[in-house]
């Protein structure tokens, strides 16, 4: 499936955070996200989020692109 390319980083934290991502620290316009397995995932607050590197948070994040667009 191909990825969405109007996913800004707004969008991609509030997605995160139903796989159960919680934000751990923000450092200037990148969010630090961490969930209970120990998973790190960093989210570039950018508009949008160019499709390599959203590919790469949803590769991080152990999750498949359906499962982040159904999601989303």
């Amino acid at each position: 499936m191909k990825l969405p390319r109007n996913v800004n980083g707004d969008a991609a934290v509030k997605t995160l955070r139903r796989f159960g991502f919680v934000s751990a620290r923000q450092t200037g316009s990148h969010h630090i996200m961490r969930n209970a397995a120990g998973r790190t995932v960093v989210v570039p607050m950018h508009r949008p989020i160019k499709p390599g590197t959203l590919g790469s948070l949803i590769r991080q994040a152990g999750l498949t692109v359906e499962q982040f667009i159904e999601e989303l």
